[in-house]
């Protein structure tokens, strides 16, 4: 457990209270998420409800269709990882067959009403990032689109405001309130409300990853245009959440890598003002090295286990059902009041 000065400081004054998170932060990521399904079904069934207070749920991409479901509850918590754990590709999917293949989760986590049910959820208040492209970026010639994004990355290389060139970012929010990050700057910012009638376009949209999938268009209530993975411009969600409360941040790491593009810049780290009020959450070298092949899960599993879907299921699912043991010890640390004790600085993770 890693957190920001002003947090490390609040919670060893006053422990750490349900009420005292403001935003939960859900990263990028494919596949790597299921390392944290333990911790979700811990925090969020057990624990982080118990509260009086609104608390806002920032997901970007996989991010967006955890909270998309966990807004709902543990049913529909449960329902995606199913789908999601089930996935299958005969051949190389084409990204209107790989789009296809994705809607059947998200439908599985917002089947019947799952749509109001997030919405109306009397705590959790969901919101999602996604990018809207114009211009070149709305092609899905493969080919066009892969040379757009190799050209794209040089640039950020240079200078990632340049992106803002490029990709609006778009905030998708819980309208009943207000989300404490709606002012985000550094690139074009466009807010739009969600609603029972857009929630899954938004949600895939979050997640689209362009050369493959294809993008969004058509989202009700949006401007016109397609929309893309919010990966591309917040990776990780390196941004200033909140002013004051804790922001509980589960992730699968302990990198906080900014942007889709900034993966191989090791300098490109988030600010440490951003982080201040940060509890960063992570599985620990000795779990990893606990799991088969000592890692977790990723994107890359489609192409090591090519052709042999049962076995990448079974590995998905022992880290699925192994990370029960990170929900477990979060809880009894809380129980026990370790938990300031065990905290270390975000220090090395960010910038200056």
């Amino acid at each position: 457990m890693y957190a920001g000065p002003s947090a490390l400081r609040l919670v060893r004054e006053n422990g750490l209270q349900p009420d005292m998170v403001k935003v939960v932060a859900g990263a990028a990521g494919g596949p790597k998420w299921l390392v944290l399904c333990g911790l979700d079904e811990a925090v969020f069934s057990s624990w982080l409800m118990d509260r009086a207070s609104p608390v806002f749920l920032l997901g970007s991409s996989v991010g967006a269709w955890r909270f998309a479901a966990l807004a709902q509850g543990m049913d529909a918590h449960r329902r995606f990882k199913e789908a999601y754990l089930a996935q299958r590709f005969s051949t190389v999917p084409t990204p209107s067959e790989a789009s296809r293949e994705i809607r059947k989760f998200i439908d599985a986590a917002l089947e019947g009403n799952g749509s109001t049910r997030a919405l109306s959820h009397p705590h959790a208040r969901l919101s999602l990032l996604a990018v809207r492209c114009t211009g070149a970026f709305t092609t899905e010639n493969r080919r066009i689109l892969t040379a757009l994004m190799a050209a794209t990355a040089l640039l950020n290389a240079a200078a990632r405001r340049a992106l803002g060139l490029f990709f609006t970012r778009v905030l998708f929010h819980d309208p009943r309130d207000l989300p404490p990050y709606a002012h985000l700057e550094g690139f074009p910012l466009e807010r739009v409300g969600l609603t029972p009638a857009n929630l899954a376009q938004a949600v895939m949209a979050s997640g689209s990853m362009p050369v493959l999938m294809e993008g969004v268009r058509g989202i009700e209530g949006a401007p016109v245009g397609t929309y893309r993975d919010a990966g591309i411009l917040d990776y990780h969600l390196a941004i200033p959440f909140c002013s004051s409360g804790i922001v509980l941040y589960p992730h699968y790491t302990n990198r906080i890598t900014p942007g889709w593009f900034d993966k191989p810049l090791s300098w490109r780290k988030p600010s440490s003002g951003d982080m201040s009020n940060v509890i960063l959450l992570c599985p620990s070298r000795g779990f990893v090295s606990s799991l088969p092949s000592s890692r977790i899960p990723s994107r890359e599993d489609f192409r090591i286990f090519w052709g042999r879907d049962e076995e990448r299921i079974r590995f998905w699912r022992t880290v699925a059902d192994a990370s029960r043991a990170l929900g477990e010890e979060f809880l009894e640390m809380l129980e026990n009041g370790t938990l300031p004790e065990r905290m270390e600085p975000l220090g090395r993770i960010v910038s200056a």
